[in-house]
């Protein structure tokens, strides 16, 4: 049993209290990380709010790379000293979905422990629950080996954390859940970690026009250098009128990274006939997003994307080579590298649009 330190959610809408958490040696399956960095993600806000629920007390997180300590008697995959990111995307390999190349869905993936196993958190003999089978705001991750990739060594930990969720969503959402064609005209909503993602997708899929929309020219500025060919700030223009006009008639594609119902519902009224608006980011589960129903009459699509429809051992690799070959701008999408004791300070900086991404660092040897 190895002790440590987690960011615990213990009332919806009350601060992350951190505590002395205790944390299980590894089950036969499982692998002990020594967390190196994690980004906060606005999907950890949903629960932190209730817009999402969820068993409490529980350790959010979920962004995370880090070093393995140990393993457990049947790993293979990884050893100690491999460098690792995390995914909530696990599976089992053997169901319909993974057999089919939909492994992000799986149906079962079956990495959780059994309510009459010991947990692998605890704080006092209490149980703590894990987000996700991760629980990713913490010093050190107990998790099943099929939640982990192994990467690189001479890949940085801090902007390999990017890549375990905003990283692999929003690229993925355009690369591998629409396939964006050449010349596309594509636009994406939001513009923080997950929607820069999917504009450096766009990118590399050879889109022709990039527009990117937010509320804050900051972010704006971001996403040009992102490659964005265009952008909009919606406090200020019409958004959907404005990409008509920018597109000669809608988009072909849209990406909605906000995750809000009027936000979705541009994403939508911004496409051309035969157009396809893709929700990536989470709507609250209880929202209802409306559309016309006449503009399905013109062969409209509006689908979501579960974290880019990843195949994350495959993906998140190629991901890091893009990175280290220069062809993936993670240093710029950081805004602010902060500690564990700043999470509550960072999640509202996020709240508030004032940031593209924030990243919690527990060495300083893990940002290179």
């Amino acid at each position: 049993m190895v002790q440590g330190r987690a960011a615990v959610l213990r009332a919806v809408n009350e601060p992350l209290t951190i505590e002395t958490v205790d944390f299980d040696d590894p089950g036969p399956e499982e692998v002990l990380i020594r967390t190196a960095a994690v980004g906060v993600c606005h999907s950890d806000l949903h629960f932190i709010e209730g817009s999402y629920s969820c068993d409490l007390p529980v350790v959010p997180g979920h962004e995370s790379s880090g070093v393995v300590l140990a393993v457990g008697s049947d790993v293979n995959y990884v050893q100690p000293g491999d460098h690792v990111i995390t995914c909530m995307s696990a599976f089992c390999g053997e169901c319909r979905r993974c057999t089919s190349g939909r492994p992000y869905m799986c149906e079962d993936p079956g990495v959780d422990r059994s309510a009459s196993d010991p947990p692998r958190l605890s704080s006092n003999g209490e149980r703590l629950h894990q987000l996700y089978d991760l629980s990713s705001y913490a010093d050190h991750l107990l998790v099943h080996e099929r939640t982990v990739v192994k990467i690189r060594k001479d890949m940085p930990l801090d902007r390999a954390a990017l890549i375990g969720c905003a990283v692999v969503t929003g690229f993925g959402a355009v690369t591998r859940t629409v396939d964006v064609e050449i010349g596309s005209s594509v636009v994406v909503i939001g513009c923080g970690g997950i929607g820069l993602s999917a504009i450096c997708g766009a990118v590399a899929a050879g889109a022709g026009q990039i527009v990117a929309v937010d509320v804050e020219n900051t972010k704006l500025d971001k996403a040009l250098d992102f490659g964005a060919t265009h952008v909009l700030n919606s406090r200020e223009v019409d958004v959907v009128t404005s990409v008509r006009e920018l597109t000669t008639g809608g988009a072909d594609y849209t990406f909605e990274a906000v995750g809000l119902k009027s936000t979705a519902e541009e994403a939508f009224a911004m496409l051309r006939p035969g157009g396809t608006a893709v929700i990536i980011g989470m709507v609250p589960e209880q929202q209802k997003i409306e559309i016309t129903a006449s503009e399905l009459l013109y062969e409209k699509t509006l689908t979501g994307s579960n974290m880019g429809s990843n195949r994350f051992r495959v993906d998140m690799t190629n991901l890091v080579e893009l990175y280290m070959r220069g062809r993936l701008p993670l240093d710029d999408m950081i805004s602010r590298r902060v500690g564990l004791n700043d999470i509550n300070e960072a999640f509202v900086e996020m709240k508030n649009g004032a940031v593209a991404r924030s990243v919690i660092v527990f060495n300083e040897g893990d940002k290179q």
